[in-house]
C-alpha cells in the first residue's frame, strides 16, 4: 500500500484548527492565523484530519519518495 500524505488547500483553508485538534501525530499547525500546514515529516496519512475538516479542504495524496 502506497504512503499518503495530507495536503490543504491552503486558498480555501479557514484556520478553524479542527484539524490540529484529532492529529495523533501533532502534524498540524495553523501558519500566521491563515491556514493550516501538514508537516510531511510526521504526517503518516490517518486521514482524521481530511475526515474532520469541515471546509473539505484537506485530501491525501500519495506521498513522493
Amino acid at each position: 500500500m502506497p504512503k499518503r500524505k495530507a495536503k490543504v488547500s491552503v486558498s480555501e483553508c479557514v484556520a478553524c484548527g479542527c484539524c490540529v485538534k484529532v492529529c495523533p501525530q501533532n502534524a498540524i499547525a495553523v501558519s500566521k492565523g491563515l491556514y493550516a500546514e501538514i508537516n510531511t515529516e510526521l504526517c503518516v496519512g490517518c486521514g482524521k484530519c481530511a475526515k474532520e475538516c469541515p471546509a473539505s479542504v484537506i485530501t491525501l495524496e500519495e506521498a513522493v519518495s
